[in-house]
């Protein structure tokens, strides 16, 4: 393949897709969906859902649902009206791109969402020491800083520790 590509491999969309994909360890993965694209897309989902990587799929369809639905099965790019070799380095190039972003987006979100748990965490746990000892909020988060420097561990973990005490205790 032209383009500063390497093609290793070309398969065709059958139940094997997975442990296939899983055995060449693609970069990239392009689709030429003149056959039936649903069953290609299902066959992809299940290739690509332990370890995504940047999907480009060469089609002729192009109803909205379709579109969506590749989408939505993790395509990187869905390319309408045949593969031409002039713009085979671009699209590639820009679904690498779009891959890149999107993972970026996906990893903030999951870092966002869990340090959001481990507030969460930690406003109950200060929530326990201000209704068992009486203690004002500022009191209760230095009073949970204080623990988890002396046991040399994170202040969601201590207060997780905390909460799980309680718990236990009732």
């Amino acid at each position: 393949m032209k383009a500063g590509y390497q093609l290793v491999a070309s398969l065709p969309a059958d139940f094997h897709l997975p442990e296939k994909i899983a055995e060449i360890q693609p970069d990239m993965i392009i689709v030429d969906a003149e056959s039936d694209a649903r069953d290609v897309l299902e066959h992809i989902v299940i290739a690509t859902r332990d370890e995504r990587r940047p999907i480009v799929m060469f089609t002729e369809d192009e109803t909205a649902a379709s579109m969506e639905a590749a989408m939505a099965a993790g395509v990187s790019a869905y390319i309408v009206a045949g593969l031409q070799p002039e713009r085979i380095k671009p699209v590639l190039n820009v679904a690498l791109a779009r891959f890149r972003q999107e993972q970026k987006l996906l990893a903030e979100l999951d870092d966002t969402r869990h340090k959001l748990a481990e507030r969460k965490v930690i406003e109950r746990a200060k929530g326990l020491l201000m209704a068992r000892h009486g203690m004002s909020e500022e009191k209760a988060f230095q009073k949970l800083r204080s623990m988890a420097m002396n046991k040399n561990l994170k202040l969601a973990e201590i207060a997780q520790r905390l909460l799980d005490v309680q718990d236990l205790l009732g």
